[in-house]
């Protein structure tokens, strides 16, 4: 018996394992630049972090939509886009916003795997809430892990906002689906 039920599962799997094994290695990376660069870094932030956003708006939007979105569909993904921007706005360090990145990425993505999984006639109990388990922890080792480099100090309220970027991310995705069948469903598709 394979551990995989699909191509798609396996790749998803890899695809999260390489986001997670890009965010804990550059781990220490990020706050250094901050401090050697000072603020000559920090327009070179806010661009990365607005093409970021842009990979993890698309990757949570793509993954809702099957086909043409109608007015629906376009409705909550701008109320999906109007709750990052909130977050966004009112977040100092560009990064602590690389967070809303990298924890909303991996949460789509272990998400997706849970429900190819699920596809494929495998019990996956309640994957949503499986899926905001897995990436929490993911994110919280993170914080863990910078409680082990010297540069950075373990912070709880760093640690509950990714889990909330992953509650949100899942809650997106989710959302979008579902609006997705229930058009289908009216339209009689």
């Amino acid at each position: 018996m394979t551990v995989f039920t699909s191509v798609r599962e396996k790749r998803l799997w890899g695809y999260t394992l390489a986001i997670v094994v890009a965010i804990y290695s550059t781990l220490g990376l990020a706050r250094t630049l901050d401090d050697e660069l000072g603020s000559y870094l920090f327009s070179v932030w806010v661009w990365l972090y607005v093409l970021g956003c842009i990979l993890v708006l698309a990757t949570v939007i793509m993954q809702g939509f099957e086909f043409r979105p109608g007015g629906k569909e376009i409705g909550i993904a701008l109320g999906v886009v109007a709750a990052y921007l909130l977050i966004i706005v009112r977040m100092a360090m560009p990064t602590e916003r690389s967070d809303l990145i990298e924890y909303g990425v991996v949460a789509v993505f272990v998400h997706e795997a849970l429900l190819e999984r699920t596809r494929r006639g495998r019990h996956v109990p309640i994957p949503s809430l499986l899926a905001i388990a897995t990436a929490s922890v993911i994110a919280v080792i993170d914080g863990g892990i910078q409680w082990l480099l010297p540069s950075h100090v373990m912070d709880p309220t760093d640690m509950l906002f990714s889990v909330l970027v992953v509650v949100m991310a899942i809650i997106a995705s989710v959302s979008l689906r579902w609006t997705r069948r229930r058009v289908s469903h009216l339209m009689g598709h």
